[in-house]
Formats: C-alpha cells, sequence, structure tokens
C-alpha cells in the first residue's frame, strides 16, 4: 500500500519546486516561445529535493529499473495498492491544490453532501447546453459512455449517484508540472490515467471508473505568428494552448484577418482529440484536415517528459503519430503550432426536402436523396461541405444545415447546384433554396451551424468514410453507387435509424485536387485521403430497455445495419473520432495502413502502458469490465488474456 510519513508529508511546501525549467533541448520551433506555464516544469533536480518516499511516487520512467509489479487491472478504489488519502494530500500540495476530488454534476439532485434543489433545477434546464457542460472536471458529451449512473432525475432516473465511469481524481492543469507529476504519478502507482479537455468525445476516452484524469480545458493562451517558418511551411500561425476552443481561435483569427481549419461544433476543444484524431471542419474540402494543420506540438510524454514534436527534430515520429493517429495515446499535448489562411467569404444556404410537406413518395424521396449524393464530387471540387440529417420519424426528410460554400459568391452557388436542381424538376420538385452572403468564415460559420447539444442518453452511432471509387458510377446510378444508396435508404427507412453527415474531400492544405505526393505525411487513415462522404448512423433505446436488451440491439447495429454499410463500402474506414465502440477490426477501420507503424511509436513511448483509450492504438490489450456488461466505462480497466 502506498503511504507516506507524515514527516515526508510536511516537509515540502506546495509550490517549492514549480519553477521555470533552466534548460530544455530546445524551443517547439525558432519562433515560438513555451507559454509561460509551460516554462513551469518537473525537473530530476527537484525529485532530488524530495523526501525519497515521494520521490518514487513521483519519479520519471527509468527504463532499467521497472516501476514495481505487474498489474492484471489498473489499481481501482478499494485495491490494496490503492494510493492512501495522505498519498492524495501530498500529491494536491505538489500541484498547487490543483488536485480535484469532484462528483457527477448531477449529484446536486441526490440526497447526500452536496444536494441542492436550485443547484439541480439549474443544472437540469442546462443539461444540453455544451458551453456550460463542458466547463465540468468530469461531464461528458455523451453520458452513455460513463454508464447513466448519475443524471439528473427530470433527464433520466438512475436512482441514486455514483461516480460510474467517471474518473475519482482530476487535476486542473495550469502548467506543465502538473501533467508531469500525474503522468508519473499513474505510471508508479498503478492508477489508470486518462485525459478530458472539453469531453466533446462520442466514446468515452475522456473517463475512467477510479482514474486520475488530467483537464487541459483551462490551457487557454493564444499566440499570433504572421510570418511563421517550419518544415514546408512559411506563414501566419498561431501558437494554441491544448485547451482552446473552436469559438475562441475562430474569433481571434478573423481579428487577423485570418481563419483556421476546425469543426463545425462550437465548444470542441480544437487542440487535443479532435486534431489527433483527425479533425474534420468546414473548410477540409479546400484545405485538408485538423491534422494537417499542425506545424508543432508540445508534449508530455508517458515517461513524463516534456518535449518538443516537429518534422525536423528528435521526436518526429511522434509529431507523426500525434497528427491523425488517435488522442489519449501517445501523450498529453499541452499546446500546438498551426497553420492560418487568408479569410474568405462565404455562402451558404440552410433547406429542407420533406417528403410529407411537399406529399413525396418513398420512392421519389429517395430519388431525391440520390441526386444530392451523386453530386459530391462536383461539390469537393468547389471546396464545399455540407452538414446533412435524414430521418425517417413519421415520413423520410433530408435537411442540408447547412450547404457551406467558402470562397463562393451566390452566383456560383447557384451555379454550383443547378444539376441538382435540375434533378429535382424532373422529379415534379419545385424548389430553390435561399442563399445567404458573409463576408468573413467567422460569421458565415457563426450563423449557418448550430450548438452542437449534449446528447440525450441512451444512444450509440457508427460512421462510414465512404471510398470515391463508389462514385465512379454515380450518374448512372450503376452498381457501386446503388449499393451505397441501398445500405443508407435500408439503415433509414427499414430500421428507424437517423444520419448526420457531411460531403468533403479532404486531401491536404495543398487542395482536394492535390496528387499523392502532396497529401501530408501524417498519421491520418489513407481513408479519409479517398471520401467523398462521411455519414453518421445513431441509434436508441428506450428507458424501459434492459441491460441484456441493449447489449443485443447495440449488437445488431454495428454487426447487421452497419455490416450493410461496410459490404457496400469496400477499401473504406470509419472516423475514429465519431463512430462505434463495438467498431469489428477498429485497427483497420480507424487507423488504415498506418496501423502497424503508429503500434511500434506506441509501444517506443509507452512501454509501460500508462496510455489506454478504447479503440486507440494497441488497446486491445486491455478491456473494461463494465459492471453492467455493457460497452461503457464503468469498470475496472484490465488486461485482456
Amino acid at each position: 500500500m502506498h503511504s507516506l510519513s507524515r514527516h515526508a508529508i510536511s516537509l515540502w511546501a506546495a509550490w517549492s519546486f514549480l519553477q521555470p525549467a533552466a534548460a530544455r533541448c530546445g524551443p517547439a520551433v525558432e519562433k515560438a516561445d513555451l507559454f509561460a506555464w509551460e516554462k513551469v516544469q518537473l525537473t530530476d533536480a527537484t525529485l532530488q529535493g524530495l523526501d525519497d518516499n515521494v520521490a518514487r511516487l513521483f519519479a520519471f520512467y527509468n527504463a532499467t529499473a521497472p516501476t514495481g509489479p505487474r498489474h492484471e487491472c489498473k489499481v481501482f478504489p478499494g485495491d490494496a495498492d490503492w494510493p492512501e488519502d495522505s498519498v492524495w494530500s501530498k500529491f494536491n500540495e505538489l500541484a498547487g491544490g490543483q488536485l480535484l476530488h469532484p462528483r457527477p454534476e448531477a449529484s446536486v439532485c441526490y440526497e447526500g453532501p452536496t444536494f441542492d434543489t436550485a443547484a439541480c433545477d439549474v443544472l437540469t434546464a442546462n443539461w444540453t447546453n455544451s458551453y456550460e457542460r463542458m466547463k465540468d472536471p468530469l461531464e461528458v458529451f455523451w453520458p452513455t459512455e460513463v454508464g447513466l449512473t448519475c443524471l439528473p432525475p427530470a433527464v433520466i432516473e438512475t436512482n441514486g449517484c455514483t461516480q460510474g465511469g467517471y474518473p475519482v481524481y482530476v487535476v486542473n492543469i495550469t502548467n506543465v508540472a502538473q501533467i508531469q507529476l500525474a503522468v508519473n504519478f499513474a505510471r508508479n502507482t498503478g492508477v489508470r490515467f486518462v485525459i478530458k479537455n472539453t469531453g466533446h468525445d462520442f466514446m468515452g476516452k475522456s473517463s475512467g471508473a477510479g482514474a486520475l484524469s488530467v483537464w487541459t480545458h483551462n490551457l487557454k493562451d493564444i499566440v499570433f505568428y504572421g510570418n511563421y517558418s517550419a518544415p514546408g511551411y512559411n506563414g501566419p500561425a498561431f501558437k494554441v494552448g491544448a485547451g482552446v476552443q473552436l469559438f475562441e481561435i475562430y474569433k481571434v483569427a478573423r481579428t487577423k484577418g485570418l481563419m483556421v481549419v476546425g469543426g463545425e461544433g462550437q465548444t470542441i476543444g480544437a487542440f487535443g482529440g479532435y486534431t489527433q484524431g483527425g479533425g474534420h471542419s468546414p473548410l477540409s474540402s479546400l484545405y485538408g484536415l485538423g491534422a494537417d494543420q499542425v506545424l508543432a506540438i508540445e508534449v508530455v510524454t508517458p515517461d513524463g517528459r516534456f518535449v518538443s514534436a516537429t518534422a525536423d527534430g528528435p521526436h518526429s515520429d511522434l509529431f507523426w503519430a500525434m497528427r491523425g493517429g488517435g488522442g489519449g495515446t501517445y501523450g498529453v499535448a499541452t499546446s500546438m503550432v498551426i497553420r492560418a489562411y487568408r479569410d474568405v467569404a462565404v455562402t451558404a444556404s440552410t433547406f429542407t426536402i420533406d417528403s410529407a410537406a411537399l406529399g413525396l413518395s418513398a420512392d421519389t424521396f429517395w430519388a431525391v436523396v440520390d441526386s444530392f449524393f451523386s453530386h459530391f464530387p462536383r461539390f469537393v471540387a468547389a471546396g464545399t461541405y455540407s452538414y446533412l440529417h435524414l430521418t425517417s420519424d413519421p415520413l423520410p426528410s433530408l435537411n442540408i444545415g447547412p450547404f457551406f460554400a467558402p470562397g463562393l459568391d451566390i452566383a456560383q452557388s447557384v451555379e454550383l447546384i443547378a444539376p441538382f436542381l435540375s434533378d429535382l424538376a424532373a422529379l415534379g420538385i419545385d424548389f430553390e433554396p435561399e442563399w445567404i452572403h458573409y463576408e468573413s468564415f467567422y460569421d458565415a460559420w457563426l450563423a449557418s451551424f448550430p450548438l452542437e447539444l449534449v446528447e440525450l442518453p441512451r444512444f450509440a452511432s457508427s460512421s462510414r468514410l465512404w471510398p470515391r471509387p463508389i462514385w465512379d458510377d454515380a450518374a448512372e446510378r450503376g452498381p457501386k453507387f446503388r449499393a451505397m444508396m441501398d445500405a443508407i435508404r435500408y439503415t433509414v427507412e427499414e430500421h428507424g435509424i437517423f444520419l448526420n453527415g457531411f460531403h468533403m474531400g479532404p486531401r491536404g492544405p495543398a487542395g482536394w485536387d492535390a496528387d499523392a505526393d502532396s497529401i501530408p505525411d501524417n498519421a491520418v487513415t489513407p481513408a479519409w485521403r479517398d471520401t467523398y462522404c462521411h455519414l453518421i448512423a445513431g441509434t436508441g433505446w428506450g428507458p424501459d430497455t434492459t441491460d441484456e436488451e441493449q447489449m443485443a440491439l447495440r449488437l445488431e447495429f454495428t454487426n447487421v445495419y452497419m455490416k450493410r454499410w461496410r459490404d457496400a463500402s469496400p477499401g473504406g474506414g470509419s472516423y475514429m473520432n465519431e463512430a462505434d465502440r463495438l467498431e469489428p477490426d477498429f485497427q483497420h477501420s480507424f487507423f488504415g495502413s498506418h496501423y502497424e507503424r503508429l503500434l511500434e511509436i506506441k509501444q517506443k513511448y509507452d512501454p509501460e502502458e500508462v496510455f489506454w483509450a478504447v479503440t486507440a492504438v494497441g488497446s486491445d490489450a486491455w478491456a473494461v469490465r463494465s459492471v453492467d456488461g455493457l460497452p461503457n466505462e464503468n469498470g475496472k480497466l484490465c488486461r485482456v488474456d
């Protein structure tokens, strides 16, 4: 059992060692200095000044000195090896009082020390508000993934409140030293370690029962460089803290007459798992994915060291892996340097084809959908992006919200979709979208994309990147295109599954039609470079569904309905950030041909397996033994026999 003597606990003042490091191997890049809080680092000299019992808990990794016994499972509350309260108190002292021991937000709704009726009412009223929910050190965008053990009763009755799949301790990160302390402590004690930025997470990667979490949400610094130089790039750039959200960087970029590549969701933490997992954007058909924009990364690695990862530095392999190879896997990013682009005007339109309102037969409605999809190659060639929604409740409906055309004026946008409107006219549908022209990307983005709501419970999703060769016979509705559209119709019409999706064609910053040599050399799955469409399917279940019924439903969703999609898209893949926790052969679906190289990098930097996230590289060596047998984070993380 980990314990400390009273002498050790009282020996050191809380912030006695958190001073800027005297020296590093070198700055991230020639013209980007560390943020002030990145200069506050844990060093070997610091550890040498600590009591031996304390130093052992927070020591850096030493390959010649094993960290301890090999545990079957990560050390869990109640285990004999779980650190005593005195140890956690010392951790908090060394972390400057930033080690939190939080309860789930909805604990205010249940009897106990945090019960507060007024606070529960406010929480319930704001339950789906992502701006409010992302401020919490524990809460995540998809509560199903943490086990549904503590939600407001008006949202879902959980019959009390337990910690469930949430971490037990959270470090509110305000400097690099705190991350180093947490990583070293997790490795040396065997406690599970997770990373949370905003928690905008489809699969539970930023949660974990019994875990120690680092919360990077408050690392908000932004610095602009007008003429930044890195291998293959000279131009404007921003250095951004890992906690910067999209609405923050978009707003700052606009003040400089610039824009950056990021997602459509306002509250997404843009420089954690979003970028590390790929990161699609309304600008992707022009400039590629979020991962393609990164010029440098500052990282705390699993050995506890703080390093700079760049294309031409000693950690170039880490730089490659952390741009598209998945979050929560190779290290904790503290900041990134990203490209910026001259701002452009945007034309946008939001419209709906509702079969009930227009009196369309099922076949006519699906002919409309076929037509819209058939034009994706042209839409992508023009650098555009659409956010589409397909539902069947009560009758099928296609919503485009929005069709987003950066760099195009209204006349050009009308010309672009004219062939689609001609198809509608041939079907007897008289329809003309209304267009709005905006003078800047920021204005168009803010007006066009709705605020993403925190998902309600009892929900699961899957996704598919549909390969470009499917469109080879789209004009004549040939067998490849027909197979895709039939699979989509099958899931929506016959099984009530609703779809969200996007037309886009992310190649690289050189543009959509870049040849293979100009596609960025990073870990993004090749499936992203060969698609015109990313589709997400979602399914849900009712409050009276038993655990056994829910598991059967989820397996049917994955292995029957989504198999139809996989069969219709040979050579395709899935976007790891918006995917199915139960995805078969996730190694190929999420990483493609890069998986083996990524696994080598993972094993090089994390031989002690400190970092783990579901469906991440190397994750198949471990599994969560959830208390209810369902696929979520509410249980011990244990080795797979």
